[in-house]
């Protein structure tokens, strides 16, 4: 009866923490939201952080998305020639990159990277007091370090999505050249008319969430570090791991939800 009890609070514990922990996030997100149209902009920071954001990204999500579409192709070739449709592959691969890897890819990529990044920054800060002393002066410490990167992150993070949807496409359609003897000029034609614009959309406006969600979560675990360089490290490892499960959930419910309305 003692070993139930026990089991039965620490499953209550464990979710008590979990709904605190989602509601102080909630809450982050919330002020970030309000202050985000509030004077004075940090247009300065803003516009460094879309330089680590944006430029510093454009690498890891090139290659991960044109290896993708090279993937793709490949595997979507051999399952379509099963059926005598092996012409489709342009049309698949295009729905499938501009729907679904190049956002989701892309925001696990730069969630990745920027993530733990910012986690650990914040961490740093917050560890040496420099958090409390931006308060002491008077400071919000959420419109001074939080939005800047919002914002910041809401655009990057669409515009190397879109690069991304355009080197995916060209990797299936190199893949497709060399390997299935496709014409790269009907290839890039099938494409075009195969995707819609609505396609296209759909996967821009999931970014805003991912962006929106990676942003927050990193900047609320890097302000609530605790615990010297070790509390720096188990902040990033923690919104690495939640930042990813954070976009493959979203995705889901986005896509139902983008299904049901679309």
């Amino acid at each position: 009866m003692g070993m139930w009890t026990n089991l039965a609070a620490r499953i209550g514990q464990s979710l008590t923490n979990f709904l605190e922990r989602f509601g102080a996030v909630a809450r982050l997100g919330g002020q970030v939201v309000t202050l985000s149209f509030t004077r004075p902009f940090e247009l300065a920071e803003t516009i460094r952080h879309l330089d680590q954001m944006g430029i510093g990204s454009i690498s890891i999500a090139l290659v991960t998305l044109f290896a993708s579409g090279m993937v793709m192709a490949l595997q979507f070739a051999v399952g379509l020639d099963r059926f005598g449709g092996k012409e489709y592959v342009s049309v698949v691969v295009g729905l499938a990159v501009v729907r679904e890897l190049g956002p989701v890819l892309t925001a696990v990529v730069v969630g990745g990277r920027v993530g733990s990044g910012t986690a650990a920054e914040l961490g740093s800060m917050a560890v040496t007091e420099q958090i409390d002393a931006i308060r002491a002066l008077g400071a919000n410490p959420v419109k001074k370090l939080v939005v800047p990167r919002m914002w910041a992150m809401l655009i990057a993070l669409p515009a190397l999505t879109m690069l991304a949807d355009v080197v995916g496409i060209t990797g299936g359609m190199v893949i497709s050249a060399v390997e299935l003897g496709l014409r790269p000029l009907s290839y890039l034609s099938d494409t075009i008319d195969g995707i819609d614009l609505v396609d296209l959309i759909t996967g821009l406006i999931k970014t805003y969430f991912f962006g929106f969600g990676i942003v927050v979560i990193s900047c609320f675990n890097g302000i609530t570090t605790f615990g010297g360089t070790e509390g720096v490290g188990n902040s990033t490892t923690r919104t690495v791991v939640i930042s990813l499960m954070f976009i493959f959930v979203a995705d889901f419910f986005l896509t139902r939800l983008m299904l049901v309305f679309g």
